[in-house]
């Protein structure tokens, strides 16, 4: 079941057609006044309640009258329950019992001439009604809406210790709907439900608030101290796997921990403070467990200036690029991979492990990239015709509609032959959208541009992405290079990953390539390619002509040429 889906097979019962029990037509309405979930006998009284966002004024059109609507409005704000009595031309005579509930919620019981004067309703009716409402589905944990409703009730808090609030992210989640589906991702998400309710046990209550995103309220004595316990409880509770149709998946947790009225004394305020603690332990590295502290929120705001400042990086000319040479044996550098810089104006330099996945969330990196790949083909223009030139492709670049028609007029456009160019791509975008994937590959294929598959085994590595992309190239990422000599798991892996790509016809580059012991292992074992600050580290343009005329022997190199005796 997609998750957040309803499953309406477990609507509540209702009386079957034989019966000849009169029932009130119940139905459940938001503060909007829009439907939420109905009575059979509501359905089969209105006739618009198949429309998708059915309101009160539609479904009851007299109780739109400015002196009625305003006794529903009254009955709203006060939580008193009143009955409003109307003729309506169809209908007849209609009664109107109107109960406001604390979880933001409208019961709404119509009685009319035909469907059930004078008969009461089913109490078991309407309460499964508001449970389906305030409750999760698939996890049977209390919703967002049940949440808001809970926390707004606690705050603000009278005493020195309030409510304590934890907001909870699952780790590595995503890899299991990626490669075993939702029906496994459904799977994890109860049993993470069951694991997070058991380490609560009875100290608090546990909600889910969308996708694999959980809550818990505790109030406790010690409200500080047990708060952190039970959150570094939690963390330990998730390094257990979870079992899977007989497989063992290891999905972790980031807890955020606040605490009213220290971190906030209003809803909102606390649930900000808890989100920035979230925040903190996963910029930390996942699966950990952080409390707030005000200090946090300088990160935050260091990171939204970053985002509004990356709205604006592109026109004012914020952007740059630098070449890392590519090596081939014997020794000659056959090109150049093109890596994205920012110049900040007051920050300096951001690193790109800081805002390419901020502009890939705020849907910036369309843009970036199409500037990137025509910005580097025109400088490439001036290497000698010999030099290739690699340009990476993020994964929201990929999977953008007309990627292959906006790379073909980019080179047509600046003169660039295409099999000068290529493009390099992570594990991650083949994950969805597999035929579209791969006819966008075959169309790169034909046009003659080179594909390189990056960062090879540090993703969700599967040997079926060899058999049906049309790769040329396999990155070998840096992760199994810096420990190259020390770690013999490491040489196996890259071992085997050189002779697997071979036996694939598929050429193998190293990058990451720090020393000259490195270097001399990886071509003793045939390593095609080999990318590092052992050859050279990133330039500039203009300094990369320097290093062209130089020979190689450019005075910005981390090592000479001469240890690995590489010539351009």
């Amino acid at each position: 079941m997609p998750e957040n889906r309803v499953d309406r097979s477990q609507r509540i019962p209702h009386e079957s057609e034989s019966t000849n029990r009169l029932e009130a037509a119940v139905s459940l309405w938001d503060l909007d006044l829009k439907l939420l979930d109905s009575s059979r006998a509501f359905r089969d009284h209105i006739a618009l309640a198949s429309k998708k966002e059915l309101t009160l004024w539609e479904a009851y059109p007299a109780l739109a009258k400015p002196v009625l609507a305003a006794r529903i409005r009254q009955a709203i704000d006060t939580g008193e329950p009143c009955t409003i009595q109307i003729d309506t031309p169809k209908k007849g005579k209609c009664s109107f019992l109107i109960s406001p509930i604390h979880t933001g919620l409208l019961i709404i019981e119509t009685k009319a001439a035909g469907i059930g004067i004078g008969q009461p309703s089913d109490d078991s009716e309407k309460a499964q009604l508001i449970h389906q409402a305030t409750h999760d589905a698939l996890t049977g944990l209390p919703n967002r809406r049940q949440f808001s409703a809970e926390l707004a009730q606690l705050l603000p808090a009278s005493g020195k210790i309030g409510p304590a609030l934890m907001q909870l992210d699952l780790d590595d989640f995503k890899p299991v709907n990626d490669t075993l589906g939702h029906g496994a991702g459904d799977i994890v998400l109860k049993l993470a439900a069951e694991r997070i309710k058991e380490t609560l046990g009875q100290g608090g209550t546990v909600y889910r608030l969308a996708g694999d995103e959980f809550a818990i309220i505790q109030v406790r004595p010690q409200q500080a101290f047990e708060a952190e316990e039970l959150a570094d409880a939690l963390v330990t509770a998730f390094k257990k796997p979870f079992i899977v149709n007989g497989i063992s998946l290891f999905v972790g947790v980031s807890v955020g921990v606040a605490i009213a009225p220290r971190d906030g004394n209003e809803d909102e305020q606390l649930m900000k403070a808890a989100d920035v603690a979230l925040y903190a332990a996963k910029k930390e590295g996942r699966r950990r467990a952080r409390t707030f502290d005000p200090t946090m929120l300088i990160v935050v705001e260091q990171r939204e200036l970053l985002r509004r400042s990356l709205r604006v990086a592109l026109q004012r000319d914020e952007f740059f690029i630098e070449y890392q040479p590519l090596v081939e044996p014997p020794s000659t550098v056959v090109g150049f991979e093109a890596l994205l810089r920012w110049r900040h104006p007051t920050l300096g330099i951001i690193p790109p492990a800081a805002f390419i996945p901020m502009a890939e969330a705020d849907g910036l990196m369309r843009e970036i990239g199409q500037w990137m790949l025509e910005e580097a083909c025109r400088e490439a223009l001036s290497w000698p015709g010999h030099y290739t030139l690699a340009v990476n492709l993020s994964p929201a670049e990929f999977l953008t509609p007309g990627l292959t028609d906006r790379v073909s007029q980019t080179l047509d456009v600046v003169g660039f032959p295409a099999e000068r160019l290529e493009l390099e791509i992570t594990e991650g975008v083949l994950l969805e959208r597999t035929i579209n994937n791969l006819d966008t590959l075959n169309t790169l294929n034909v046009l003659g541009i080179q594909i390189s598959l990056d960062d090879f085994g540090t993703e969700y590595s599967s040997l079926s992405y060899l058999k049906n992309f049309p790769f040329d190239t396999i990155k070998i990422d840096r992760y199994f290079i810096k420990d190259l000599m020390q770690d013999t798991k490491s040489q196996t892996i890259v071992r085997s990953v050189i002779g697997l790509a071979h036996g694939l016809d598929m050429r193998v580059t190293a990058e990451g390539v720090e020393t000259p012991q490195q270097a001399g292992w990886l071509l003793q074992e045939g390593c095609d390619r080999l990318q590092g600050y052992c050859i050279s580290p990133p330039m500039r343009a203009e300094r990369l002509e320097e290093f062209i005329r130089q020979g190689g022997r450019a005075q910005s190199m981390a090592t000479t040429f001469d240890e690995l005796h590489v010539r351009p």
